[in-house]
């Protein structure tokens, strides 16, 4: 495309400017939307940046519809998050920590809308996790972790503490807890039959559950222990809440992270692999909705033509509401019996987040971005929030969904952003930024919550375009496209990366000799890949990155990830884990490379990056690497999230600009 710019609208241009890094983080993050039975009422959380304190807070909002009146709901300088509405409308539960000092934990609070009046209803230990309302009103059912047993405590005092791995784990139990019981009672503990457990911790750990709408059966979804090894054994249970019976589910599917009762009772409805627990082991798979009679035990999977993840959020009167991922888009719909699809997104080009809706089916709650914005909420398909007048006065790159084929001929799609001025016949130097997964996506929002590490605006204002590719093994494309990653990884990840940069090239409106790359968890090992690999690209930015396959097997929370995706273990099939790892081609890098990593990352250990740098150094290659103290996968500090985006900022400014690097260790 080329814009032609009149002298006025140039002037005015030249007098804004794009959202600083402070700007970009700040940009509040709209999560947790739920409507009122009576479709009257709306919560959100509200998620900012305090710089002064250095954290981010989470706030409890409400939407009255009648008023049209929008605001706080929780103003205590303490994080309120999870709201629900009673069944009756009239008051709202949600999560806030609460205890002494520090070991302050999650507990469920109740407030009414009508009043100040607030309610601790909880007092667990290790907090609360999750909670949904008894249909009843009278009380909640929740999920917190299983208490200490006698006898490791008294282990701990003859002996000192120790973990047996695999052996011992605190598991997340289900309780009921009765909020007039909580009220007559000034000291609440386990002991005083205020709450009561209903599932053992031992070999039994929650994720998920549901409640049927007559309060009598509870749902789980539940796995032998926490340990992320056993999300592969996850089954389904149903618990009589009043008996005490609880009965499972022999399915031998990999389970979705959802499920939902109908309305009578009679089924629950679930997102399961489309193959055999066993099967989906070795092999990547997209997954369906299932539907399971209780009282017949058959299964039916009413959505036949869906190539995409599908996640049942609720089952109404008027059908289950599903949401799933299509391309770079997130929608919403109503399925029916017959296993057709009514869809309740006005618009098929955006991003809903999250959707709530009434018992009745009549009313819903979802908040949204479009292409080029960030998120709102809506109520009723109209928008109630107006978080994208941060951009008033402000100039905002273009993002657009652009496609090419691979090495291989399959066609990949990705996100490129350009500046308001761009000119089609001018050739700009390019950054690359490659999204985790691999089973996710790059989308054309703007939205901290998905990208907290890399300035895209600053970069636009430096100069800058930006491809972010979908590269294979990317959700929302299809079964087939999340199997071309098998096997593959690394060289066929490249091949997506590398003819997306030369699409551009030949477009003419890409500097060759002036590419960057970059990207976080499985991006950073894409990139760890093209600094080893390649010599195409001038600086690269590792973040949190796998860099060797065989020692990341046995330091990782999840080596089950890692058999999905490559088909075996390091003991019986070396070579896949040699081939695809980035440290085989150490003696080949030559690109000055940056690595940022978190201190506490389970999922993708320091080990990783230690490795990258040393190799690095041993090559004489120019690398800094960056620990964040305290930080697993993300930080919870805005001025942590500020200090990566900056440095990102310099290092392909210095190496690809010019710019200087003066500033790079002190900021």
């Amino acid at each position: 495309m080329n814009i032609r710019l009149t002298g006025d609208l140039l002037m005015e241009m030249n007098e804004k400017t794009y959202l600083r890094i402070e700007e970009i983080i700040s940009l509040p993050t709209l999560s947790g939307t739920t409507i009122s039975e009576n479709g009257k009422n709306v919560a959100f959380v509200k998620k900012t940046a305090n710089w002064k304190d250095n954290r981010y807070r989470n706030d409890v909002w409400i939407y009255e519809k009648d008023k049209e009146q929008c605001y706080p709901l929780t103003t205590r300088d303490i994080d309120s998050t999870h709201a629900l509405w009673s069944p009756d409308s009239r008051d709202i539960a949600y999560l806030s920590p609460a205890g002494d000092g520090e070991n302050k934990k999650n507990q469920i609070f109740v407030k009414s809308i009508d009043s100040y009046s607030v309610v601790q209803i909880t007092d667990e230990k290790e907090g609360v996790s999750q909670f949904k309302w008894d249909p009843t009103g009278k009380g909640f059912y929740y999920v917190a972790q299983s208490k200490e047993t006698e006898s490791i405590k008294k282990r701990k005092e003859l002996y000192g503490d120790f973990h047996h791995i695999g052996k011992e784990f605190q598991n997340n139990c289900l309780y009921y807890i009765e909020i007039e019981k909580v009220i007559q009672n000034d000291k609440y503990e386990h002991g005083d039959n205020v709450v009561y457990q209903l599932t053992d911790g031992k070999d039994f750990h929650v994720h998920e559950f549901d409640v049927s709408n007559c309060g009598k059966k509870v749902v789980l979804m539940a796995t032998p222990s926490p340990n992320m090894e056993d999300t592969i054994n996850g089954d389904l249970y149903i618990l009589d809440s009043k008996a005490g019976e609880l009965q499972k589910l022999n399915l031998n599917k990999l389970l979705g992270g959802s499920v939902c009762f109908s309305p009578e009772g009679s089924k629950i409805c679930y997102a399961a692999s489309l193959m055999e627990r066993d099967y989906y082991k070795t092999h990547i798979q997209d997954s369906t909705l299932e539907i399971y009679d209780i009282h017949n035990g058959e299964l039916f999977q009413p959505l036949t033509d869906f190539d995409s993840t599908v996640t049942p959020l609720r089952w109404t009167a008027r059908g289950i509401l599903i949401r799933w991922q299509h391309k770079t888009n997130y929608l919403i719909g109503l399925l029916s019996d017959n296993g057709s699809v009514e869809m309740l997104s006005e618009n098929v080009d955006g991003f809903i987040m999250d959707a709530s809706i009434t018992r009745d089916g009549n009313y819903i709650a979802y908040n949204k971005a479009l292409t080029n914005e960030t998120f709102e909420i809506y109520v009723d398909h109209k928008k109630i929030t107006n978080e994208n007048s941060i951009f008033k006065g402000k100039l905002k790159s273009n993002r657009q969904i652009i496609s090419w084929q691979s090495s291989d001929g399959l066609e990949i799609e990705g996100v490129l952003s350009t500046p308001v001025e761009f000119d089609a016949n001018k050739k700009y130097p390019l950054l690359v930024v490659i999204h985790g997964g691999p089973a996710w996506a790059s989308f054309p929002i703007f939205s901290d919550c998905f990208n907290e590490k890399y300035p895209i605006e600053q970069f636009i204002e430096k100069g800058f375009i930006v491809l972010e590719p979908n590269y294979r093994g990317s959700s929302g494309y299809g079964n087939e496209f999340l199997k071309a990653n098998y096997r593959k990884l690394g060289i066929a990840n490249y091949d997506d990366v590398i003819t997306g940069v030369d699409k551009l090239v030949d477009k003419g409106i890409a500097d060759k000799d002036s590419v960057g790359v970059m990207g976080w968890s499985n991006g950073g090992y894409i990139s760890a890949f093209c600094s080893t690999f390649s010599n195409r690209f001038k600086a690269i930015s590792v973040g949190g990155g796998i860099t060797n396959w065989s020692t990341h097997y046995v330091n990782t929370d999840i080596p089950y990830f890692i058999r999905m995706y490559l088909g075996n273990d390091p003991w019986n099939d070396p070579e896949i884990y040699t081939k695809t790892s980035p440290m085989t081609y150490i003696k080949s890098a030559c690109t000055p490379t940056l690595i940022q990593h978190g201190e506490r990352d389970a999922r993708v250990p320091t080990p990783n990056a230690y490795e990258l740098y040393q190799g690095l150094r041993d090559m004489e290659v120019d690398t800094e690497l960056i620990i964040y103290k305290g930080m697993a996968y993300s930080s919870d500090q805005p001025g942590v999230n500020m200090a990566i985006m900056k440095q990102n900022l310099m290092w392909f400014s210095h190496h690809l600009l010019g710019e200087s690097m003066e500033d790079f260790r002190v900021l």
